[in-house]
C-alpha cells in the first residue's frame, strides 16, 4: 500500500535534457556574440563594407551558421515550454507550435540567404 498522495505524471519529460540544451544554446551565442564583439571592434570605422567584410570569411560564415541555428533551436524550446503551460486546448497549442516551427525555419533559410550573399 503506498504512503502519501499519488503523483499525476504528466507532459512529454522533455526536463533535464532541454534545460541543458538550452543553458549550451546560451553559451554557444555568448560565445559568437563576444567573437562578433571583437571583430567588429577590430573594424573601425565600422561602414556598411567594413561591416560586410566581418563575414566573408569562411570560418566567420560558419560561426554565424551554427549561432543561427542555436538561436532558433533555444528558440524553439522556449516558445513550445510556453505553448505547452499556458495553452490548454490541444488544437489551438498545436497550431501555435507549427507556426513557431514554420516561422524559426523560414527565419533561418532566410538568414543563410543573406549569409552567404556576401
Amino acid at each position: 500500500m503506498p504512503i502519501g498522495p499519488r503523483r499525476l505524471v504528466v507532459g512529454a519529460h522533455y526536463g533535464l535534457r532541454d534545460w541543458i540544451v538550452q543553458r549550451g544554446t546560451a553559451v554557444v551565442l555568448v560565445i559568437y556574440l563576444v567573437l562578433l564583439a571583437v571583430m567588429v571592434a577590430a573594424a573601425r570605422p565600422i561602414d556598411y563594407d567594413a561591416w560586410a567584410s566581418i563575414f566573408v570569411p569562411i570560418g566567420m560564415k560558419i560561426a554565424t551558421l551554427i549561432a543561427f541555428v542555436s538561436l532558433a533551436y533555444h528558440a524553439w524550446i522556449g516558445m513550445r515550454d510556453i505553448w505547452m503551460d499556458y495553452v490548454r486546448p490541444t488544437g489551438i497549442r498545436l497550431v501555435l507550435q507549427l507556426a513557431t516551427i514554420l516561422w524559426l525555419a523560414g527565419c533561418l533559410v532566410w538568414a543563410v540567404q543573406i549569409l552567404w550573399k556576401v
